[in-house]
């Protein structure tokens, strides 16, 4: 059996700095991360903070994406 919490309110409950999910949301967008780091992270974020942690970067990726799209065709006079 697992030592780690057993019902959503103990994981709900963790308390880890939010800037440590936008961290394992930007690994996960790299797509590169070691076992243990994924470990560690299973262990110790909020699952809540890790939803709004990928949405909001989610969104801010697809807002860069749309200004450099923009950007790129205001360039070439299109």
């Amino acid at each position: 059996m697992s030592d780690g919490p057993r019902d959503f309110g103990d994981l709900v409950g963790r308390r880890p700095p939010l800037w440590q999910s936008f961290r394992a949301v930007a690994w996960s967008f790299f797509g590169v991360r070691r076992s243990a780091g994924l470990a560690h992270d299973v262990q110790r974020l909020n699952p809540v903070h890790l939803i709004v942690a990928g949405i909001v970067s989610a969104a801010l990726f697809v807002g860069l994406l749309l200004l450099l799209v923009h950007w790129v065709a205001a360039g070439t006079g299109a």
